[in-house]
């Protein structure tokens, strides 16, 4: 965000951070079969920053775990996110770094399809189809531009809680 720009939803409501998961023994060992699981996409989606606030997608109700379905056997990952405001001009590139972690994060077997909760985005039917086509996903991620700014929304930052 640059300095002086004028932010869109300058007062966002911020929601609490769920909290960290604790592995079992059977998790760690790298052994043992462990089909990928909701909240292990969850986990990998919830501290994507927002491009507009240095807040996580998690702290602004963006993402929520009850939104991610997997289906491990099958191969398929689908996201839900919901912005924060009905004409959220962000809106696609959050789905677009959500969609980039998820293919950086997972084996190529899964099939991610990530979209936008009906009924909370006025364009929503547009983000989608952009998110969903692999071609223009590609092209995106391309831009040299684009992708420094996807990659500034997955970069860690400290958390506090």
């Amino acid at each position: 965000m640059s300095a002086g720009a004028h932010l869109e939803n300058a007062n966002p409501v911020i929601f609490q951070r769920s909290g960290e998961r604790l592995l079992t023994a059977a998790e760690e060992d790298e052994d043992v079969h462990d089909p990928i699981d909701n909240r292990e996409i969850f986990d990998l989606i919830r501290s994507i920053n927002d491009p507009e606030h240095p807040l996580s997608l998690e702290e602004l109700n963006v993402v929520e775990q009850i939104r991610v379905n997997v289906n491990d056997p099958e191969s398929t990952v689908s996201i839900e996110f919901t912005p924060t405001i009905p004409h959220c001009s962000m809106a696609t590139l959050i789905g677009l770094s959500i969609k980039v972690k998820l293919l950086r994060s997972l084996p190529d077997r899964f099939k991610i399809d990530v979209h936008i909760t009906p009924g909370t985005h006025a364009s929503e039917d547009a983000v989608n189809k952009q998110l969903a086509d692999k071609e223009r996903v590609a092209a995106a991620l391309e831009n040299s531009s684009l992708l420094e700014v996807v990659n500034q929304c997955l970069t860690s930052r400290t958390v506090s809680d």
